[in-house]
């Protein structure tokens, strides 16, 4: 079954700009701006007033969830030109510490599970990584764009995949503790 009409709106908060033409939205906020391509899902993005509306008709169910999705996607731009996104990662060892270092733009993992080879993450556009000076065996990885602040993450949890071994046992890797929007600067 078709349902006529599909809508849902967000609210733009002061500070921010947001520019729609042809279904490709920029905001654009206190940290910067983001831009985002949705041609390729079938629907209505409009601006009106301090809205942004999404609008599908005559939509079956895959295309209903379009709605939910694209207003998220944009929240989350949003909070990223505002706060931004922070993922703390911790460092998880038994016997051997895991290494991490930057080099360039290059998170080099050495001295996992003893092994001599060196795994190397290169850093996506706009994402910062710091090492936590205060808790031991973390860093931190921050930025505006959520996509990429997240999947550099995802990258380097990656990278210290145990193989040939008893999971249960070789529990060794670099996981993703926190992760969430930045704290409101006062």
């Amino acid at each position: 079954m078709k349902t006529v009409l599909a809508s849902r709106s967000i609210e733009i908060p002061e500070g921010v700009e947001v520019e729609i033409n042809a279904r490709v939205i920029k905001v654009t906020g206190p940290r910067g701006s983001l831009t985002r391509d949705f041609k390729h899902m079938s629907m209505d993005l409009r601006k009106v007033g301090n809205q942004i509306r999404v609008d599908v008709w005559f939509a079956n169910r895959k295309q209903l969830a379009v709605v939910r999705t694209v207003i998220s996607h944009i929240d989350n731009m949003v909070v990223g030109v505002t706060r931004g996104f922070i993922y703390k990662m911790r460092f998880v060892y038994s016997h051997f510490p895991i290494n991490v270092t930057l080099n360039g733009d290059n998170v080099e993992i050495r001295n996992f599970l003893g092994e001599k080879r060196v795994r190397k993450v290169k850093l996506l556009e706009g994402v910062k990584y710091v090492r936590s000076a205060d808790v031991k065996d973390q860093i931190e990885l921050s930025g505006n764009d959520i996509a990429m602040v997240s999947l550099t993450a995802a990258q380097i949890q990656g990278q210290t995949n145990v193989r040939k071994k008893d999971l249960r046992k070789f529990l060794d890797g670099i996981y993703v503790s926190e992760k969430g929007p930045m704290a409101a600067e006062e």
